[in-house]
Formats: structure tokens, sequence, C-alpha cells
């Protein structure tokens, strides 16, 4: 465990906090339940705000968000909208050249709201320094699924909807996040990576990797490449993801309230299993006991950051964690804070893992999403495997609405994987999707 995790209430401003002092004693509880080093949580509900912080860092220390960054590009993108500068029906490859003939049908606001059918990630491209190789990469690169047939996470796209904001602006990705957003909404820019792949020293907290039996936390480096900045770069603090959420909440922001709302307008058709319970033009949805949420999770080398919009009744919940088990923490957290009264909602797999049967032998096979490789082994004695890129998910068992669950290497843990699905025109199985990516099924060759 981490030593003794410290907890003291930021300096408030206007009405008494929510759940006040219980929200203190919450937190520290559950970073040290969890050994999550450091954390910051902040809650708005209404006009009542209340924050507090775990562990040895400060209100105001950058925690590395993941994929809420992809929040922050798709609003970067939206103020190019606002500004009639980009239409969410354009095709990618109206706005960036040599995307080949695959990569540049998808539509911007299909790519926001990962409908574009474009691959998880591309192995050739992830390692490359500039704009013009990752595009290279990209020109032979083939789609997942034809554009707004459904819903597959994509990091590529918002890859590409950065290079978008660049071709546009003339400025690079991390200039024009900081000038047009961040400085506009009193957020003070922090990269974990940043052109030329420099690293600041001292930026950001660094995240840890958290041993499941021992609950040692182990410093861990931030791997992103400059290429993949616009999906994964940006360092903030609870209170900043706090700010960016009040832009959806009916807080002033740069942003016009229509494109604010389009941003969390679930988009018909994407179902992103495993992940939220609907999507939009950059927002998840997550349904709530008494309201529709917004908001987005991130998950960066050793940290685990979420965020929560309400924006019927005002309210707003930002965690930064800087340990592997953060997720976790914020399961934990959830269901804390709706005994508070504040009902947040979140994505819930289906609860009935033990009640599972043996998968048939047909699933056995390859299912790949651009170099993303899925195996399904079902073996003669009947027990079966799931083999991501290498690493071996035990005890693959099948639940009645096509999902399936597996032990988790890590903890022993069943846990819901992904679900199998079939092609409508012949009733078998074509794909798989897990974490919200669909892998298809790769032919046996004749």
């Amino acid at each position: 465990m981490p030593s003794s995790s410290t907890l003291t209430q930021s300096t408030l401003r206007g009405p008494a906090p929510v759940a006040d002092g219980r929200l203190q004693r919450l937190l520290t509880g559950l970073a040290h339940k969890h050994g999550v080093p450091a954390a910051q949580l902040v809650v708005h509900d209404g006009d009542r705000r209340a924050a507090a912080v775990a562990g040895e860092v400060t209100a105001d220390a950058k925690f590395p968000v993941g994929s809420i960054t992809k929040a922050f590009t798709a609003a970067l993108a939206m103020l190019l909208v606002a500004d009639g500068d980009l239409d969410p029906d354009d095709p990618l490859g109206e706005h960036l050249d040599g995307l080949g003939p695959q990569v540049g049908r998808p539509a911007i606001g299909q790519v926001l709201s990962h409908t574009g059918g474009l691959p998880a990630a591309l192995g050739a491209a992830d390692g490359a320094g500039s704009a013009r190789r990752y595009l290279r990469a990209c020109h032979d690169a083939g789609l997942v699924q034809p554009p707004g047939q459904g819903f597959s996470y994509s990091n590529v796209g918002y890859v590409l909807v950065g290079y978008v904001v660049e071709a546009i602006t003339g400025m690079s990705w991390w200039e024009a996040m900081e000038t047009l957003l961040l400085d506009e909404l009193g957020i003070d820019a922090a990269f974990v990576v940043e052109p030329g792949a420099r690293r600041r020293t001292g930026a950001h907290v660094s995240g840890h990797a958290v041993h499941a039996a021992t609950g040692r936390a182990r410093p861990v480096a931030q791997t992103l490449t400059p290429a993949e900045a616009a999906a994964g770069a940006l360092a903030l603090s609870a209170s900043d993801l706090a700010v960016f959420g009040g832009m959806f909440r009916g807080a002033d922001g740069p942003l016009p309230a229509d494109l604010v709302e389009l941003m969390r307008r679930p988009v018909p058709g994407a179902e992103p299993f495993g992940l939220a319970d609907t999507w939009g033009l950059g927002l998840a949805g997550y349904r709530g006991p008494d309201a529709h949420w917004s908001g987005h999770d991130g998950t960066a080398d050793g940290t685990s950051c979420h965020l929560r919009i309400d924006a019927a009744h005002g309210r707003v919940v930002a965690l930064t964690t800087n340990g592997s088990t953060g997720s976790a923490l914020w399961t934990d957290l959830v269901a804390a804070l709706r005994l508070e009264g504040i009902p947040v909602g979140d994505y819930e797999l289906p609860r009935d893992v033990d009640r599972a049967a043996r998968p048939a032998a047909d699933l056995t096979g390859h299912y790949t999403n651009g170099d993303l490789e899925y195996e399904v082994d079902v073996r003669a004695d009947g027990d079966a495997v799931l083999v991501v890129d290498g690493e071996v998910y035990p005890e693959l068992a099948l639940l009645r609405d096509g999902s399936f669950s597996v032990r988790e290497p890590a903890t022993g843990r069943r846990i819901i994987g992904g679900r199998f699905l079939t092609d409508p025109a012949t009733g078998t199985v074509s794909a798989m999707q897990a974490g919200g990516r669909v892998a298809r099924r790769r032919r046996r060759a004749s």
C-alpha cells in the first residue's frame, strides 16, 4: 500500500459543499482501499461545490487524463464549426490530402461519434513523428465497417481530427488547444508530450502501476507519442475537468449552446457496448437514476480519470487518479455518491457474469481491428480463452445476450469481455465488440 493518504478540502467559494466532510473521508478511504497514491475530486450540485484531494498532491496538480483529451479535441473542432470553417458532414478527405480511398470517406461528425468505421489504432503510424508520416500510414488502411453503420471506438479518428484542426488553423494541435479552448476556459495548458517528443519534467504527476495482490504502487512513464497527441496528450486537474464540464451544464464558455447540445446528443445507431450507453459528437452518454449524464473516461499509463455531467440538474463530477486501480475506485465512488444524494450516471455491464455457458466451437478464430488482433480458442474439452495481442484471458463463457465473460489475468475477477456480433443476412458470428471496438472475423483460407 502507499503511505497513508492525507486529504484536504480546497478553498471553496459560494454555498456550502456537497456532503461536507463526508466527501473528504470518502475519497481518502477509497484511495487507501484501492492503493491509489493520489486523487482529486470535484463535485458540483447546482450552486454547491466541493473539492477534495487525497495524497501528496495539490488541488492544482495535473494528471494525464488519457482519452478525456478526445472530448477537448471534439470541442476544439466544434469551435471551427462555429466559425464556419468546418462542417460535421465534411469528409475527412476534404481537409486532409493523401488519406486514401477508405480512410478519407468518414464525415467529421461520424469520426467524433466513433461511427466512421476507422480502426482503433495503426501500429505502423503510432510511432510516427510527423503528420505526413501518419497520413502516409493511413493511406492503405481499410475500414472495420462502412461509415455510419455502427460504433467502433477509434484513436485514429481523433488523431486525424487533430490534423484537420492544424490544416484549418495553421497552428499545431497544441497551440490551437491552448489558444482557442483552454485559455478561453481559464485552464493552464499541460501536456504529457509536446512536439518533437519533448516531455517537460514536473508538468504532471506520475502514473502508477498498482500490484493487485500487494497494493504496491510503482511509478510508470507516459508512452504516448506526439503523433497521437490529439487523442490523449492533455494533463488536467479535477478542477480543470469541472470547468470544462461546466460548459455543458449552462456555464459560460466559448461554444454556442447548439453545438454544446450536439456534442452530447446521442447519435442513432451508436451502441458503445462496454464503454457507455450512448455517444454524441465527442461526449459519451450514461444512464443515471434520475437523468441522462454525459462525460468521458480516460486511462493513460498508470492513471484513470472520469468526468460526468448532468446538464438538466446542473451537476458535474470530476475525478483524477494516478493509479492503475483508479477505475475500481471510480466504481465505488459512484455507488457512494448515489447514497449521498448525487445520482451519478455510469455504464453498467450485465450482472449475471457467473450464469454463463461454454461457447460453441465455431466461435474459434481470429478477429481483427486494424493492427489489433483478438483470438478465440475453443478447445476440445469445451474450455475457451480469449487472447488479446498475446495476453490470455481464460475461461471465456457466453451470456444469454451474446456478450461473454472472461477471467481478468491481473485480478482473477470474472469480467465482461465483450460481445459477439452476427451477420443479419446469415445469422453467423461475423465480428466481436470489445472495449467498444469492433473486430471483424478473419475469413479462413479456402
